[in-house]
């Protein structure tokens, strides 16, 4: 186990005693029971496509392992080293979001992956990143007379929505929105154009219904399931069903063989048949537990960059895995996306790395009033 004195003034010894130690249990938690059910998932997908068995859970590690270093490593910044980076990685991703557009893969009729090597999706990073510097532009407004703050955050806000948009990518974009609307809400800024942000973010998705088909069969799916195919929800409701309270054990599931996705956006249906409500209660408790925990700490800070920030990274955490639980049991219409940390995904797991490592670095108790502002 991982001990330092007190009295040690190393990086990793401050880093120690000043880290959020219980959020960090409680991610390496939702990382290991996500381990167990890829591994009790993939096989079968595996099989169906004609890859080696443990295919999945292997490259799941692999990714897994680094994204969780790269956390640790991220977590000890400063608040400004972690302005900075987001930084550099807004622009870089802004970029590699515009180059989807033109030398993207198409998968599932949308365009959001570049192939460099491997398959990346620009959007996963460029969540994190905008989550910041808009906690930075939104701080300098309120604390520098005459800086334009909020019209050069509203003008990335709106370029960015329409290139995800232009992908098309719902999903993401109603995440970056939600946040944005919050962070615009606790900023303090004036009620009615946080009230105009959410009109907007209305109005896309009305538009949204009526532009894209897959976004309106998905829609009209989730409000009249005889509209349309919806086979992986349904076997989804099943696996639940199938588990009760105490699931069937793990590796011993049945109804995953039939899902698709079950490795992916449909794991949460895995967990329910295989480990029982008892477990899938307690995986929801640690993602509350994290997004509170974090918000709270965030909250008790002097800093309102820090404030900002680290409320739009436990947002966007939050966010994210209530879209993937509430896909799976037909809470809301079905979205590809991953649930943090327990999910296969390589983006996905890298940049959650990133995101919650700044989120680690910016509650770390070290920080004084206005530091990083």
């Amino acid at each position: 186990m991982i001990s330092f004195a007190r009295t040690d003034h190393s990086i990793l010894g401050r880093w120690w005693w000043t880290v959020d130690r219980w959020t960090l249990a409680a991610i390496v938690a939702i990382s290991v029971i996500g381990v167990v059910l890829i591994q009790a998932a993939s096989p079968a997908v595996a099989d169906r496509i004609g890859l080696s068995t443990f295919h999945f859970i292997e490259k799941h590690l692999v990714v897994l392992l680094p994204g969780l270093a790269i956390m640790v490593v991220v977590s000890l910044l400063s608040p400004r080293g972690v302005r900075r980076l987001a930084l550099g990685l807004f622009l870089v991703s802004l970029v590699g979001v515009f180059l989807t557009l033109f030398i993207g893969t198409e998968i599932k009729g949308a365009t959001r992956w570049i192939h460099i090597g491997t398959s990346i999706q620009p959007s996963e990073f460029l969540k994190p990143a905008f989550a910041v510097v808009a906690a930075w532009l939104f701080s300098l407004h309120r604390n520098q007379e005459n800086f334009p703050g909020i019209p050069v955050v509203c003008g990335l806000y709106a370029l960015i929505v329409l290139l995800l948009m232009s992908q098309p990518d719902l999903g993401q974009t109603f995440v970056i929105t939600s946040v944005f609307a919050g962070q615009f809400f606790l900023a303090g800024l004036p009620i009615l154009l946080v009230a105009g942000v959410v009109v907007a973010g209305i109005g896309g998705l009305v538009g949204a219904y009526f532009m894209f088909s897959h976004v309106q069969s998905r829609i009209d799916r989730f409000l009249d399931p005889a509209a349309g195919d919806n086979y992986q929800v349904a076997r989804a409701l099943e696996a639940f069903k199938h588990g009760g309270l105490w699931g069937t054990g793990p590796g011993q599931g049945t109804v995953k063989m039939t899902i698709p996705d079950s490795h992916a956006d449909f794991i949460f249906a895995v967990a329910g048949e295989e480990l029982g409500l008892v477990v899938c209660t307690l995986i929801l408790l640690l993602f509350a537990f994290v997004v509170l925990r974090c918000f709270m700490r965030a909250f008790n800070d002097q800093s309102l960059f820090v404030v900002l920030a680290a409320s739009g990274l436990t947002m966007q955490f939050g966010l994210q895995s209530i879209v993937n639980m509430g896909s799976t049991l037909h809470l809301i219409p079905t979205k590809g996306m991953t649930l943090p940390f327990i999910s296969y995904g390589g983006s996905s797991l890298i940049a959650l790395g990133i995101g919650m490592g700044m989120l680690l670095a910016l509650t770390r108790k070290r920080f004084g009033p206005g530091e990083g502002a």
